[in-house]
């Protein structure tokens, strides 16, 4: 037998173990159900011809697996490997690396980490105007959208003096007691102002808001396995336009969460390694595990936004097109339709003598349809931080316009 038709024939019995575990959860959930369920890819493993397969054998074909499906739909037999027992598990975390180094999402703890540092990942946002809703995909062609793979969602919510965007791993359940809840974004009345909260600590001694929703612990909207806290990793603000002139927002964001070092060469950004604990049981057959390079000296970023400046991002001043009489903004062909909405942001100058003016773009987003937009992101902000900030460029700005 070929090391090419091993490799298949280990995808399809144990990738079809794990796809079934992972339906097969996903409906259930009385603890009882998900132990059951949880056995299911055992009892095969224990009848499986593979079973007893060497471990250095193991390693070199889950390695060639992991190096071969570079990119969705494909990238889907790594998670399926993961999924199956404790010792796959060991060899995927040691082999799949962070967006940072490697510019693959694979798991969902990768949502939460920096993107690439060479390039950027493509994405684009879907809008249901009827539900109030947002989906986040990533794209699998170079074409500006596609089916694309399905990344977050997001659900509008209003208050009678804010506005809530409750961010989810799961395109149904957004809701703040569910165990795919990972964020919030929220506006004040004007929706001049947003906060972007993360609900998990994005480093060590992250300090935790005293908000109104954190105080819900322990009451019936909230399930004991979900944290509950509100850890502030972004500060965005929109210049009020007082005097009503025309041209594109201005915007300036706070990154608490990432030091204005982090765009400097050799800068780190805190990389989340896995989620908490509690949390664990919602997602019972994907492993949210610590990559061998998510160890890339996260310990020395825990505490740094403590220490050093805090990072500031501001929208990339646009040119005013004679000929067009618009302003104009070179998008490399990602945006195609003119939008108040559209924005570039990049390093401000305003984080100190060594950052100055940088045109290197962090964040793009735009429209190419009536509830169609791309959003492209690179180091240092992860692709919960980039959509919650995205999402604020959708909320009502009645003082800015």
């Amino acid at each position: 037998m070929s090391f090419r038709s091993l490799i298949q024939d280990m995808r399809d019995e144990f990738g079809s173990i794990s796809r079934h575990s992972l339906r097969s959860r996903s409906h259930r959930s009385a603890a009882n159900a998900s132990r059951a369920a949880a056995a299911e890819p055992l009892e095969a493993m224990d009848q499986s011809c593979w079973s007893q397969l060497p471990p250095e054998l193991l390693r070199e074909v889950l390695v060639r697996i992991e190096a071969s499906e570079s990119w969705w739909p494909a990238r889907k037999d790594v998670v399926s490997c993961a999924g199956v027992c404790r010792s796959w598990r060991g060899i995927m975390k040691e082999a799949v690396r962070v967006p940072e180094v490697s510019g693959k999402l694979t798991f969902p703890i990768s949502l939460k980490q920096p993107g690439p540092r060479d390039g950027t990942l493509k994405c684009f946002i879907r809008r249901n105007r009827t539900t109030q809703t947002y989906y986040l995909y990533i794209g699998l062609t170079e074409a500006l959208a596609d089916d694309g793979k399905f990344l977050l969602a997001a659900r509008k919510c209003r208050k009678p003096t804010c506005t809530d965007y409750q961010i989810s791993l799961d395109k149904v359940d957004m809701s703040k007691g569910s165990g795919t809840y990972i964020g919030k974004l929220r506006s004040n009345f004007l929706g001049t102002k947003f906060t972007v909260y993360d609900a998990h600590p994005p480093y060590n001694g992250a300090v935790v808001s005293k908000s109104r929703s954190a105080r819900v612990v322990g009451s019936n909207q909230v399930s004991p396995r979900v944290p509950a806290g509100n850890y502030p990793v972004s500060h965005i603000s929109y210049e009020l336009n007082v005097l009503g002139s025309r041209g594109p927002r201005r915007m300036n964001c706070v990154m608490d969460s990432i030091p204005a070092s982090a765009v400097d060469e050799g800068g780190k950004a805190p990389t989340q390694t896995e989620f908490p604990v509690s949390s664990l049981d919602s997602f019972p057959s994907i492993p949210f595990f610590r990559s061998k390079s998510a160890r890339i000296d996260s310990s020395t970023s825990r505490s740094s936004t403590q220490k050093e400046d805090r990072l500031v991002l501001k929208n990339k001043s646009p040119r005013w097109h004679e000929q067009l009489q618009c302003w104009c903004l070179n998008f490399r062909g990602r945006v195609t339709v003119a939008s108040v909405k559209n924005f570039q942001l990049v390093a401000s100058g305003d984080n100190g003598p060594r950052s100055q003016e940088n045109d290197k773009v962090i964040l793009q987003f735009g429209k190419i349809g009536k509830d169609l937009f791309t959003m492209d992101y690179c180091y240092p902000v992860s692709a919960f931080q980039a959509f919650a900030i995205c999402l604020s460029s959708f909320d009502t700005k009645i003082a800015c316009e």
